[in-house]
C-alpha cells in the first residue's frame, strides 16, 4: 500500500514529489546507483539526460528483479553533482514516476569526476 499525506496547515509540494507517504508491506532499499552501463559494469559518460536514463534505467532493473516497480517507490533521494540539471532531472523523473509521487530529496554531491546523477531508493514489494 502508497498513500500520499498532504495537509492545508502544511507547505505544499513545490515539485515533483510528496510531503509525506504511508507504506506498507516488504520493503526493498535500492542503494545508490548511478551511470553505470550493466554489461561493461564502466561509467557511461554522456549528457546529463543520457546519464540520467541510464541511472533511472538501472533502477528499473532492480524494482522488477524484487518483483515491484516505480509504482510502488515509496522514498527516492537525487543526488546531482551540479544543481543547474534540476530541472532536466525533473523532466526525466516524470517519465519514470507518477502522481502520487514518492517522497523526494534532492541534493548536490560531490560525485566521481564526470558523474553528474545517482539516485537511490524505498519501494514496497507487492506480496
Amino acid at each position: 500500500m502508497r498513500k500520499q499525506i498532504t495537509s492545508d496547515k502544511a507547505a505544499p509540494p513545490q515539485g515533483v514529489y510528496s510531503p509525506a507517504i504511508v507504506a506498507s508491506g516488504p520493503t526493498l532499499y535500492v542503494s545508490g546507483q548511478g551511470p553505470i552501463d550493466p554489461a561493461s559494469g564502466e561509467f557511461r559518460l554522456g549528457t546529463f539526460e543520457e546519464q540520467a536514463r541510464l541511472t533511472f534505467d538501472n533502477i528499473t532493473t532492480l524494482l522488477e528483479a524484487a518483483g515491484t516497480s516505480w509504482a510502488n517507490v515509496v522514498r527516492v533521494g537525487v543526488f546531482l553533482s551540479d544543481l543547474s540539471n534540476f530541472g532536466a532531472m525533473n523532466e526525466i523523473y516524470r517519465e519514470y514516476l507518477t502522481e502520487p509521487y514518492p517522497a523526494r530529496t534532492t541534493v548536490a554531491a560531490g560525485l566521481p569526476p564526470n558523474m553528474l546523477i545517482e539516485v537511490d531508493c524505498i519501494a514496497i514489494v507487492p506480496e
